[in-house]
């Protein structure tokens, strides 16, 4: 099965030191070796974003920094795991190199193969 996990927190004036991306880049890549990271990105401060709204047949486009915002999107991961709790004993580990924020998870919807369309 597979997660995606969207990580939030604080809005921050300045990116991530070098001793936390040395400390992230140890996790990524030891997330890829074991094979429980299918990719992950983070975000540019998460505060320079596009809102872009539908609602009753019009789009709305807000251009970031949301200012009204507690907190920001710094990065989502895709995850595969073989259970519900592999997924949040990761999400743990990530918060423990983080020291502060929220993940989300939301497991994906995994399409099947459509066997009939096969010849």
């Amino acid at each position: 099965m597979r997660y995606i996990s969207i990580y939030t927190h604080p809005p921050r004036s300045t990116g991530p030191s070098q001793e936390e991306i040395a400390v992230m880049t140890k996790l990524v890549e030891e997330g890829q070796r074991e094979g429980w990271l299918v990719i992950t990105e983070g975000v540019a401060f998460g505060q320079t974003g596009v809102r872009v709204q539908a609602e009753g047949g019009k789009l709305t486009v807000t251009d970031g920094p949301f200012t009204e915002a507690k907190e920001v999107i710094g990065g989502y991961a895709i995850l595969k795991v073989k259970s519900h709790e592999e997924a949040l004993a990761l999400a743990r580990k990530f918060l423990a190199v983080t020291g502060e924020g929220t993940c989300e998870m939301y497991q994906l919807f995994e399409m099947q193969p459509d066997d009939s369309r096969r010849h």
